[in-house]
């Protein structure tokens, strides 16, 4: 797939702006974690963690928590993937808004299938596709500058695509347009995105302060089901992940790579203005 010119990838002042703040981006939260296993991931985790991690030698302390927040996020992962259904060695899948490429490696490592991978930010499709070449996965898993909204990929080519925390940045209605014309009939889209409650009156405080530090977009919960059905996609799983992911941010505000929007992040979904959902849905 050929490189298109920056300007066909970046097509408003807003795109230009998130693209300049993923290519600056080198948050420890996503870069130490990375290094536990190679496997890079830009979001949360779920799951109860091993508290036993804050004991023990003080000097070791911060190697403990990082690895355990890290068993967390990749399990989130894991999660998503087992929500795409049956995927063979000889499908392909689409990772929307990529990052570094963490769940794209999972996701060729579990099924043995091609996987591509889109970005804005040209810093994170460089280090990714670093990571396949050392990998020997280049020819199987690929990353693009590309805007998730126009992949360029073929029609009806996709098993199964996802958006693993990176609807927030665009508009769901072009966004699931996109993926239900690139999924095959019977394909599934599976996403896991932080919303916002529609029955607490519009963006809480707390929320606003997510976007604020995210610069994103945070959806209304019932936006992301109107955007589906308008586009051939019918949801076939709902998780409400919220009280599940709650212990990682708990955690994560007692470690050195603790970024100062925990808070938000804790207070939001206590007050149930904020909801981390996993929508599984089938194109029809």
């Amino acid at each position: 797939m050929p490189t298109p010119a920056t300007t066909d990838v970046l097509r408003t002042p807003y795109q230009k702006s998130i693209s300049e703040y993923w290519d600056a981006e080198r948050d420890p939260v996503n870069i130490r974690l990375g290094e536990v296993d190679g496997l890079f991931h830009h979001h949360y985790g779920i799951g109860e963690p091993d508290l036993s991690v804050l004991e023990g030698p003080a000097e070791t302390r911060e190697e403990r928590i990082i690895a355990e927040l890290h068993r967390l996020e990749s399990a989130q992962a894991e999660l998503l993937l087992d929500h795409l259904g049956d995927v063979g060695p000889e499908d392909r899948l689409l990772d929307a808004g990529c990052g570094r490429g963490g769940t794209s490696f999972m996701a060729n490592r579990r099924f043995g299938c091609d996987v591509d991978g889109v970005s804005i930010s040209q810093q994170q499709v460089d280090f990714a596709n670093n990571q396949a070449a050392e990998r020997d996965l280049s020819g199987k898993v690929r990353f693009h500058f590309r805007n998730m909204l126009d992949t360029g990929l073929p029609t009806g080519g996709l098993r199964g695509s996802w958006n693993n925390e990176s609807t927030m940045y665009v508009d769901l209605f072009e966004l699931f347009a996109e993926h239900s014309r690139m999924l095959k009939v019977g394909g599934r889209y599976v996403c896991v995105t932080g919303c916002y409650n529609d029955l607490t009156g519009g963006r809480s405080k707390a929320v606003i302060q997510i976007d604020e530090r995210y610069t994103c977009n945070v959806h209304a919960r019932s936006e992301y089901f109107k955007a589906m059905a308008a586009n051939r996609l019918t949801p076939i799983t709902v998780l409400d992940l919220t009280a599940a992911t709650i212990p990682y941010w708990e955690l994560r505000a007692q470690s050195s790579v603790a970024s100062g929007v925990e808070d938000a992040f804790l207070t939001a979904y206590r007050e149930n203005s904020f909801h981390y959902l996993l929508i599984a849905a089938d194109r029809i």
